[in-house]
């Protein structure tokens, strides 16, 4: 019997774990997250790397490149609710295998799709490849479950930095792995989905094995009994908690919009590179400089977050609108645009860390799995109504002109951001501090003391 079960199902309920077993309990889990951080984020990199690419060839036009990206951001969004119902109802482990699981059939589809020159089979199966963008995004909040308020965002931005390896990886592997399917009949764009596919089977069976004790179960079984109403974990609860939170909101509005600004320049970037003369190896150079920076830096947004996650949120809309300048403005100059592709990839982690921990601190714990499951919603549904304007944008405006509007859906962000800051609870009041602009964030009061995050020691 495990942390979860003895706590839970004990009519007494024992003492909870001391220090020492709850550190190498986060020392486990936090183990098993990097490493299936680092599988899904190669999977996920590997294939996408070429997807608008393989949309243009098999759809026939430019105009449809985007709808590639887009497919996959829009599984995302869809199947960000099932999964995180399944974890509200059986923990964090059965809905990331099953993430993991889906990604590798969706991986399949597209193979198929491309070998049969169908158009709609293949952005099916982008879709169900999305499955495994949504188990990667689910497991930073997996990492949050057993750390403490004022340690959230070290603890998120740990999980989203293991990411990195795979994801810088990702990119350059798919010239490779294009040419491994050469006389098999499929095309080189996408030989990098088989691999992907592969890659997510041994993401599923690692977390389903050794991800034990389940991390959200144990959280819950270490909560007051208050919290652990299976009543307040409905997504009619998870609403109503984001409406009635300003920090909540203001959580949410950041990790959308900062992510559908960069699938939106990003997924047009290989593109727009195809015309001023690059190939397939300079496109995935530079697509693996803006994964790291999305991703290598995240430890050090986390550790600016938990000092303060406003500033944080501030300097995320600061660095998007950097990006969106070099970008737009860099014409045939491939230096530049790999600059501003990974000023992009900084802004993004910024939003994401600040924006996630600021959520998870915003809302009580038993409707926490919901709120991120409807952040994940929203974040990737927002991206996909982008990344399928941004197509267009960019066979008829060009990307000069989609640099523009990215830039354009910061100011709304930006006086929300300033409202909140302006407004804003004082310390005691409320959820806490969390987002406020000096000082660690503190619990809300309904809420229990909760463990230090991995690898902390004060």
């Amino acid at each position: 019997m495990d942390i979860a079960d003895g706590l839970a199902t004990s009519p007494h309920r024992p003492a909870p774990p001391g220090p020492e077993e709850l550190a190498a309990l986060r020392r486990r889990t936090t183990g098993v997250l990097v490493a299936g951080q680092i599988l899904g984020g190669l999977g996920v990199a590997v294939g996408v790397a070429l997807s608008p690419l393989l949309a243009r060839q098999v759809g026939g036009t430019e105009a449809v490149a985007g709808l590639a990206p887009t497919a996959t951001v829009a599984g995302t969004a869809l199947l960000s609710v099932p999964l995180a119902a399944l974890m509200t109802a059986r923990g964090r482990r059965p809905g990331l295998v099953l993430g993991y699981l889906i990604g590798a059939a969706g991986a399949g589809v597209v193979v198929a799709g491309a070998v049969l020159e169908h158009f709609a089979l293949l952005l099916a199966g982008m879709a169900a490849f999305g499955a495994s963008s949504c188990a990667n995004l689910q497991s930073r909040f997996a990492a949050a479950d057993l750390a403490e308020p004022g340690r959230r965002a070290r603890a998120i931005s740990l999980v989203v930095w293991a990411t990195t390896i795979g994801a810088v990886l990702g990119p350059n592997l798919a010239a490779p792995a294009g040419r491994s399917v050469a006389g098999l009949g499929v095309p080189e764009a996408a030989g990098p989905f088989l691999w992907a596919g592969v890659v997510f089977l041994a993401a599923a069976l690692l977390v389903a094995v050794l991800l034990r004790p389940d991390p959200l179960l144990t959280a819950r079984a270490l909560a007051p009994e208050a919290d652990r109403a299976p009543k307040g974990r409905s997504f009619r609860a998870a609403a109503a908690a984001v409406r009635t939170s300003p920090q909540a909101r203001l959580a949410l509005a950041v990790i959308a919009v900062s992510h559908t600004v960069m699938v939106s320049v990003m997924s047009m970037t290989p593109v727009e590179l195809g015309h001023h003369g690059a190939g397939i190896e300079l496109i995935g150079l530079v697509i693996s400089g803006h994964i790291a920076g999305m991703y290598a830096f995240s430890p050090l947004m986390g550790r600016l977050a938990d000092r303060g996650r406003l500033p944080v949120i501030g300097l995320c809309v600061a660095l998007l609108g950097c990006a969106a300048l070099l970008a737009g403005t860099a014409g045939a100059s491939h230096g530049r645009t790999a600059a501003g592709l990974f000023v992009l990839g900084l802004g993004w982690s910024a939003g994401l860390v600040a924006g996630s921990a600021l959520l998870t601190d915003a809302v009580p714990q038993a409707v926490r799995p919901a709120v991120q499951g409807l952040s994940d919603l929203t974040m990737n549904a927002s991206a996909g109504i982008g990344g399928a304007v941004a197509g267009l944008v960019m066979a008829g405006a060009g990307y000069g002109v989609l640099n523009l509007l990215a830039a354009l859906l910061l100011l709304p962000l930006t006086a929300l951001t300033l409202f909140t800051a302006l407004t804003r609870a004082p310390a005691g009041e409320g959820p806490g501090r969390a987002g406020g602009l000096s000082g660690p964030a503190q619990a809300p009061a309904s809420s229990p003391e909760e463990p230090a995050a991995p690898g902390s020691s004060s």
